[in-house]
Formats: C-alpha cells, sequence, structure tokens
C-alpha cells in the first residue's frame, strides 16, 4: 500500500488564475502585490503567469495573443501547449471577476507546500545533532521567520486601522468628492514656489541621515489628507506601520512620541490632546504598507488597486534606496536598479496621475565638502534619480554640524545661532523657479512648521 502523501494543489485554480488574466489583462493589478509565479506548482500554469507578469512589468497588454508572443519569444510556448492551450484556460473561468478567490487559493496552497518544506529542513537541523543546541533552535526559527517573512506582502491599510488597535477612534466622516487640481503640501512658501505638488510629478526629498527628510514626507502626507482630504498612499520601507502612526499622533498631538508609545506618566491633559489628535488622523484617508523592500512592481500594483478604489492624490515612498530591483540577482549592479525604480516612479506618477514623493539618500560628499549644503550633483551616484525628477527638495540644517551656540559663533560672529531652522532647498524644479524656504523643525516631535514671518528666497 502506496502512503506517500502528494503536496496540496489546485490545478483548477491555477487554471482559472491565468484564464482570468487572458479574459482580462487589467485585472492582474489585484493580485500581482502578492502572487508570485513560484506559487504555481504546475509548470505550464507557472510560465504562463511570468509571461503575464512580464508583460506587466512593461505596462503591455494582455490576452492570449500577446501572452502567446511572450512565450514564444522565450521558445516555452510548446512547453505550455501551444495556443490550442491559450484558447482553452480563458474558457475555464466564467468571468475574470473572481480572479482574486482563485489567487488566494493558489497563494494559500503555495505556503502550505513551503510548510511542508520548512518541516523537512527543520527535520534535517535535528539529525544534524549539533552540539550547541540554541545554534539549532535558531536555525529552526529561521525557517519559520524566513517563510513568514517570505510571504510577508502587507496590503495598504487605512490610517483608523492602526490607530484602533491602541485608542478609541471616532466614525469616520464623508470623505470630499471633488478632485484637487493639484496637491497642497501645507507650507505656505513651498506651495509658493511649487504651486502645490502637481499631479503626475516624481518629487524627491533628499538628505542626509537625521536631517528629517521621512518626517516632511509625513507632514506632507497629514497636511494634504487632514486639511484636503487627499487620499494619500503611503509606503514604508524603513519603519512599521505602528512606528509610522506613532509619530503621526505626536505630531498632531504635540506629545512626545516615546511619552505616546510607552505611556509615560502622561496627564489628564495630554491624554485629551492625544484622544484629539486620533479623532482628526482616524478621518484622514491615508492608506500606509509596511512591507520592508517592496519590489516596484508590487507597489505599481497596491497603488493601481487603491487608486482604481479610491482614487489616489498623493503617493510617498519612504525611502528609495531600500527598494528592492526588478532585477535582483541578474547580474546588474546597484547604480542600474536605481535609475530602472526612479523612471518606473515617474511611470507611475503619470500612470496614477497623482504626484510621487521618494525619499532619498544622499552621498557622503556632503560631508566632505567646507558648506555642506547638499547640491544635485550629490544625486548622480543614485542613477537617473536627478534626471527623472520634476523637483529635487533637499532638506538642510545647519543646527545638525553646529551642535551648540559657541561653536556656531566661532565660526559666524555676526549670525544668531539657527535653533530649530531648517532650509527646504528647491533644486530643481522643471516647471518653475527654483529657491529655498525656511521651516522650523521641532525636534522632540519631529515636526516642520512653516515660518510665515520668512518669505521664499529664490536661487
Amino acid at each position: 500500500m502506496n502512503d506517500v502523501k502528494l503536496p496540496p494543489t489546485d490545478n483548477d485554480a491555477e487554471e482559472a488564475v491565468v484564464g482570468s488574466l487572458l479574459i482580462d489583462g487589467t485585472s492582474i493589478f489585484q493580485i500581482a502585490d502578492f502572487l508570485k509565479a513560484s506559487d504555481f506548482y504546475f509548470e505550464s500554469n507557472r510560465l504562463c503567469y511570468e509571461a503575464a507578469i512580464g508583460l506587466y512589468q512593461r505596462d503591455e497588454a494582455i490576452n492570449n495573443v500577446t501572452m502567446a508572443q511572450e512565450l514564444s519569444r522565450q521558445s516555452k510556448l510548446d512547453a505550455v501547449g501551444g495556443a490550442a492551450r491559450l484558447s482553452y484556460l480563458i474558457s475555464v473561468p466564467a468571468t475574470s471577476l473572481d480572479i482574486e478567490h482563485y489567487a488566494r487559493i493558489v497563494y494559500r496552497l503555495s505556503i502550505m507546500r513551503q510548510l511542508i518544506n520548512a518541516g523537512q529542513q527543520i527535520s534535517a537541523i535535528g539529525y544534524e545533532a549539533a552540539p550547541d543546541v540554541e545554534e539549532g533552535l535558531a536555525k529552526a526559527e529561521g525557517v519559520l521567520f524566513r517563510l513568514r517573512r517570505g510571504g510577508g506582502s502587507n496590503d495598504l491599510t487605512h490610517i483608523r486601522e492602526v490607530l484602533d488597535k491602541y485608542f478609541e477612534v471616532t466614525p469616520p466622516s464623508e470623505d470630499r468628492t471633488e478632485r484637487l487640481t493639484f496637491i497642497p503640501s501645507g507650507f505656505a512658501g513651498l506651495d509658493e514656489m511649487l504651486n502645490g505638488l502637481q499631479r503626475s510629478d516624481l518629487v524627491i526629498i533628499a538628505g542626509r541621515p537625521s536631517m528629517g527628510k521621512t518626517s516632511l514626507a509625513l507632514n506632507i502626507a497629514r497636511n494634504a489628507a487632514v486639511e484636503h482630504r487627499a487620499t494619500v498612499a503611503l509606503f514604508s520601507l524603513e519603519m512599521s506601520r505602528d512606528s509610522l502612526v506613532t509619530r503621526l499622533v505626536s505630531s498632531e498631538s504635540g506629545i512626545n512620541a516615546r511619552r505616546i508609545r510607552f505611556g509615560e506618566h502622561k496627564t489628564e491633559d495630554e491624554e485629551r490632546k492625544v484622544m484629539e489628535a486620533t479623532g482628526v488622523l482616524s478621518e484622514a484617508p491615508i492608506y500606509i504598507d509596511d512591507t520592508p523592500m517592496i519590489r516596484m512592481a508590487e507597489m505599481r500594483s497596491k497603488a493601481l488597486r487603491l487608486n482604481y478604489e479610491r482614487g489616489i492624490d498623493l503617493v510617498i515612498l519612504d525611502y528609495l534606496q531600500l527598494m528592492q530591483g526588478e532585477s535582483s540577482g541578474r547580474g546588474e549592479n546597484r547604480v542600474q536598479e536605481i535609475s530602472l525604480i526612479s523612471r518606473s516612479l515617474k511611470a507611475l506618477a503619470r500612470e496614477i496621475d497623482a504626484p510621487v514623493v521618494a525619499v532619498s539618500q544622499l552621498s557622503r560628499a556632503v560631508e566632505w565638502r567646507a558648506s555642506h549644503e547638499p547640491q544635485l550633483s550629490d544625486l548622480r551616484e543614485s542613477g537617473s534619480i536627478e534626471q527623472d525628477a520634476d523637483v529635487v527638495l533637499f532638506i538642510y540644517r545647519d543646527e545638525y554640524y553646529y551642535k551648540s551656540e559657541e561653536e556656531w559663533i566661532a565660526a559666524h560672529p555676526d549670525r544668531e545661532y539657527p535653533r530649530e531652522e531648517a532650509d527646504v532647498i528647491i533644486a530643481k524644479h522643471r516647471n518653475g523657479p527654483t529657491g529655498r524656504i525656511k521651516l522650523r523643525f521641532r525636534h522632540t516631535l519631529a515636526k516642520f512648521e512653516s515660518l510665515g514671518s520668512v518669505e521664499p528666497t529664490l536661487l
């Protein structure tokens, strides 16, 4: 009697996914963020899905003709059963409307097969009988951790769902219905120079570590969503959504983020301010995704899906250098990958007709100059970011380099110490003037504020 168990699979579900794509190629944006080609068990279905993903990444139509051409180009058409096989797959699903349901089945069974494989790996670790028990346990935990993280694509989640874990939030009010012609940043000087963030523009916010890049991006997201009901998609590759929301609550309430996170002796007045802040933010149409090292195709798919369901007004990415290139492992260097990512971000901005704001690191060349102010040349080592961007904003704070008033006065005896002052330098503006504005940067709250008395300066 044969007791061999077969791995869990569902050929009907796999065929239904491919068939749905052949019926309606645009339905791929519903599944591309979580379903990978490797999730398919049967080779012919996997090859078809790989071809669909390739067409999707090149922004080409997906149908039986284009898929046949793509498979033929890769000399794989015969392997899937030829054009007749594609015609058959179209007949499998009655409609493409249930593609996500089929895709979830394929994904779930893939995870189950990976779990079986993980069990075999853990069994092998046990048979090794390593002398160090902790090392063996660490290896076993690592196997399961990689499995959990490997599937780890998170969906864009409304900020209300994160707030609801910690605070009692109020029911949402009605969202605006009119479309914003541009997205205000909430900083008067910056909006005056840029005429707001323009739809289809790629905006880069760059600076050295600890200058406040993430803070400025979050402040723009908050101002657009709270003050103007703009729908914001926030992709955070570095910070978890819980940490981001805590920072937003801190900025909104004026209470230090540490005191909020750890509940350090908040007074009754502080509790009231925190609850008021959560009430404001819970109604803001901000959607957060904290998938680490997200790939461009995955980010695009999630943005397209939210844009289809809600209409996106602003996309924020924090930060660009943490994105995973589509060509990783294929011998292409990181500069080429960053170039492809920046071009793809610009293409996404045009596709959804919304500004894309990407936070970017700068090279260390800034630190080696007598003047530490960033220049466009500091971006040039990072691929084609400078060329692809419509707007480049640099953040610079003298206070970062001169930690005390004594140091500052010794170097600048005729100037007042720039406490909590930050320069936002508009180094590139494809459709307007360059210049700089001054903002106040409140360190304890990681928050930028306008300085109403200071006019923008043209460069």
